[in-house]
């Protein structure tokens, strides 16, 4: 059971600290200890406030606590979540906005401009960037060379013929012993984020210029096919529901390549196999999506709110933002960090980042609007239909349209 912040905060031995707690979903474990870390600094080092960080489990478990506290009023102070959870939030009138506190901080002059859009809704601040990332496709370099190839695929068409020379049935059995791709399948945010840049790779969006649903175009139908094409000539093996992010096909062999992303360096860094990663292939355009988590402030009270932004402070700033991206592999959004002679070392040594940094320079924000968890959700939906072959792409996407049309409506 999570223990609500009011609980935490009435048994306050001493008067002048003021206790904090902040849920978070931080993942892989070995980043969770990392943050931990940051944490107890930031508790050395800020005499009057003491933060306590919740884990409070993965993403496709982590919404429902989140509103459940929100609406029976025992909310954390903070909250680390994806930015497309801020329109929901401000619809329940939860979360206080940062644009006062913001325009008076330094550091706002130093937060990467590609995250703004991240933090907005409706022309105010929100929430704040905590670290960034974006995916690319890892793949096994002992087992392209095994199979003859020779260099990274660049287009769809490459890596369908890439993923099909990687496929084997090394003992003549009849089971397939090496798919060529690892493909997420399940209708939560993480799908969704790992699909995303196919569709803007092939021009397609989730929302029309009205900021409407518009699902069914040629860009969602050309991404969807191209996934259900692998899985239908066992060129991909799918991910069991909702665990598109785990490694372990990857690290065995039994799957050449797959979508994931710098987060997973300091695990993959600790393990002796090889590794390597290129960007999303093109169909009409260059594309990623903007990852990353951002921090909320919960409504309390001016006290605690303002030791809250205590908290934001040093998650901005360059000191953190470079030891949290030295340790995890995460990009940092503080832009000394980023130009930083510790920072630009640790990319001359691992040379990986160089595609997530170059890919940030196309990376698209996820929508920020009151209902797009609705919208991911649904576009998640006809994702899984079409890959588990229970529908056309066009059609799973025609039927999630017409679902949407009617929750906008409302």
């Amino acid at each position: 059971m999570i223990t609500s912040c009011s609980a935490v905060n009435n048994t306050n031995p001493d008067p002048n600290i003021t206790k904090l707690t902040l849920w978070h979903g931080i993942n892989p474990p070995a980043n969770r200890e990392v943050f931990q870390d940051l944490v107890n600094d930031f508790n050395q080092t800020h005499q009057d406030v003491e933060l306590e960080a919740i884990y409070i489990g993965q993403p496709d478990g982590q919404l429902p606590k989140i509103l459940t506290a929100v609406v029976g009023d025992v909310p954390p102070d903070m909250l680390w979540f994806v930015p497309q959870l801020t329109g929901q939030l401000v619809a329940l009138d939860a979360i206080r906005p940062l644009d006062d506190w913001l325009d008076r901080s330094p550091l706002k002059e130093e937060i990467d401009p590609i995250l703004l859009e991240s933090m907005e809704l409706n022309d105010r601040i929100w929430s704040i960037p905590f670290a960034t990332n974006n995916a690319g496709i890892f793949y096994r370099p002992s087992l392209f060379e095994k199979a003859g190839i020779e260099r990274t695929p660049e287009t769809w068409e490459e890596l369908e013929a890439t993923a099909e020379k990687l496929t084997q049935d090394f003992d003549q059995d009849g089971l397939i012993d090496q798919y060529g791709m690892f493909l997420s399948l399940g209708k939560g945010e993480w799908t969704v984020f790992t699909w995303l840049p196919f569709v803007y790779s092939a021009k397609g969006e989730l929302l029309n210029q009205n900021q409407q649903p518009n699902l069914v175009n040629e860009g969602t139908i050309a991404a969807l096919n191209f996934g259900a094409n692998l899985v239908n000539k066992n060129w991909a093996t799918l991910s069991a529901p909702e665990r598109g992010y785990e490694l372990d096909n990857f690290l065995s062999g039994r799957a050449a390549m797959q979508v994931t992303g710098p987060w997973t360096l300091g695990q993959l860094q600790g393990m002796d196999i090889d590794y390597d990663v290129f960007p999303f292939p093109q169909k009409a355009q260059s594309a990623a999506v903007v990852g990353g988590e951002n921090l909320f402030v919960f409504k309390t009270n001016s006290e605690r709110e303002k030791a809250c932004f205590q908290f934001l402070e040093y998650v901005l700033s360059e000191k953190f933002q470079t030891e949290w991206a030295l340790r995890t592999g995460y990009l940092p959004i503080n832009v000394k960090s980023q130009n930083s002679e510790k920072y630009q070392q640790f990319v001359e040594d691992n040379p990986v980042l160089e595609v997530f940094l170059e890919q940030m320079k196309v990376a698209k924000v996820r929508p920020i609007i009151a209902n797009y968890s609705r919208l991911s959700e649904n576009f998640g939906r006809a994702i899984e239909a079409s890959l588990l072959d229970k529908k056309t792409p066009e059609q799973a996407l025609k039927e999630s349209q017409n679902r949407l049309e009617l929750v906008f409506q409302d």
